[in-house]
């Protein structure tokens, strides 16, 4: 089923989430002083100067963990992270068949092979069942990303990864502060899992600085590694000063903007229960999630046949913030990859998956109550 571009108003209706799509980042008067303070100091135009400094000691004592190298993305992190572990060529390398396109691409740029595991379908992260059937002689290293809210089984997946001898690279670019079940009763945040983790600051993330990105581990000589190849006379993947320093006063409300988000993706989870054919994420009950994308997968059966394009299309038209997920890589060739079983839960998120954007969760509740009107209007008016 199709429609065209004139009914996609639905009703002729101006859009229901009124003003469209929030912006991000948002205005921060803490980030304009921050700039401010980095003109007049002089400090914006230094290497490594006393705004990079600070944001390294603050990701360190927030992660627990002695060493942070910054660099220019989340990307360029996780290939970092893999040549920090000594990862080369002839390596295997474990990850998703449903993850971020840098991440495939980061393993072949240390000259390792990609190795595909399904993910769990109430997560969306790579499923810990699969990895007696991936791993060879000549598996190296796992790649793990806690993605659209969905948070990895990261005790079982560290359990494994160290019975069988393999290095965890843990990607908590969708995933800065969470809190992963296992130590205390606040559980252990997301990111200090893994024998190296990564973040990144893009435009769109939850800690942004436009481009931007980092990895900290405990280990000294994956630290080591990792910044010696960055150095080719000077840093050859910086982070700036100005970066570094609108990401620190970021941090610092990190938790009172991921304690919002929550709060909104639980209330408009809750006001979607009537809403059939989108199924979302579900963590553990003692799992506290970060939401840079909030997921669903999306069944035409229950929307009148109709297409993912055109539902978004619908609700995009009524002023909702919301996208398609990732490709995946189900379709890569086998000169590329390997593939371990059939992927089907990968290939169905690659085909299935939506996406609300985080600034949308810090809006107010009635904003997010507008937003669950438009699924329920969007579904009514496709069944007719």
């Amino acid at each position: 089923m199709t429609i065209s571009d004139d009914k996609l108003a639905i009703d002729g209706a101006a859009p229901t989430v009124t003003g469209g799509p929030p912006s991000w980042p948002p205005p921060d008067e803490a980030v304009r002083t921050a700039l401010i303070a980095a003109y007049e100091d002089g400090s914006w135009g230094r290497y490594l100067g006393p705004n990079c400094q600070r944001l390294i000691r603050m990701l360190s004592e927030f992660h627990s963990l002695d060493h942070v190298l910054l660099c220019s993305s989340g990307t360029i992190a996780v290939e970092l992270a893999l040549r920090g572990l000594g990862v080369a060529a002839g390596d295997e390398v474990i990850l998703a068949g449903y993850d971020f396109p840098g991440n495939f691409r980061a393993v072949e740029a240390v000259g390792a092979a990609p190795v595909l595991v399904d993910i769990e379908p109430e997560t969306w992260c790579l499923d810990p069942d699969h990895f007696d059937q991936a791993i060879t002689e000549s598996t190296r290293a796992i790649i793990v990303s806690h993605l659209h809210g969905g948070v990895a089984r990261m005790r079982e997946i560290m359990s494994l990864a160290a019975s069988r001898g393999l290095l965890v690279v843990e990607d908590a670019c969708q995933a800065p502060g969470a809190r992963i079940a296992g130590h205390g009763l606040d559980g252990q945040l997301a990111g200090t899992w893994g024998d190296v983790s990564v973040l990144s600051f893009g435009g769109s993330k939850l800690l942004t600085a436009g481009r931007g990105g980092a990895i900290f581990t405990r280990h000294a000589n994956v630290f080591q590694r990792a910044k010696i190849f960055a150095q080719r006379g000077n840093d050859a993947f910086p982070l700036s000063e100005l970066q570094a320093a609108v990401l620190c006063p970021q941090l610092s409300r990190l938790g009172e903007r991921n304690a919002l988000r929550n709060q909104m993706a639980n209330h408009l989870t809750e006001h979607l229960r009537s809403v059939t054919g989108l199924l979302g994420v579900r963590n553990p009950t003692d799992t506290i999630p970060s939401f840079y994308k909030m997921a669903w997968r999306y069944d035409a059966e229950h929307w009148g046949g109709v297409d993912r394009a055109t539902f978004l299309a619908a609700l995009q038209a009524e002023g909702v913030a919301i996208d398609e997920g990732f490709r995946g890589f189900t379709r890569r060739s086998a000169g590329r990859c390997r593939r371990v079983g059939s992927l089907e839960h990968s290939d169905r998120a690659a085909q299935q998956t939506v996406l609300l954007h985080h600034p949308v969760l810090l809006e107010p509740t009635h904003v997010i109550d507008q937003v669950a009107q438009a699924f329920v209007k969007v579904q009514r008016w496709f069944s007719v």
